[in-house]
């Protein structure tokens, strides 16, 4: 298993750890913004295939910024993938 940390931009959060096991991600945390949110981003996508973690949450907008938490993970997760 594989972990990562990614400095964030443009949102509240300033960075999110994570783990892949193959194709699989685990142990999401964000590091700052909307705890309640970035908690629950962080269950729902335990254990998911990385793939459709970044279909499912790519270019989700927070108030107009262009970018959000979810969407900064998927941003995450493209770039572990390469």
């Amino acid at each position: 298993m594989e972990r990562y940390s990614y400095k964030t931009e443009g949102v509240c959060a300033m960075a999110i750890n994570f783990a892949v096991d193959g194709d699989t991600l685990h142990d999401v945390e964000f590091v700052g913004g909307c705890a309640g949110n970035t908690q629950g981003i962080a269950k729902l996508v335990e254990g998911m295939k990385v793939e459709e973690v970044i279909k499912r949450l790519k270019n989700t907008d927070c108030r107009g910024r262009g970018t959000s938490c979810p969407d900064q993970l998927a941003r995450a997760l493209e770039q572990v993938r390469k």
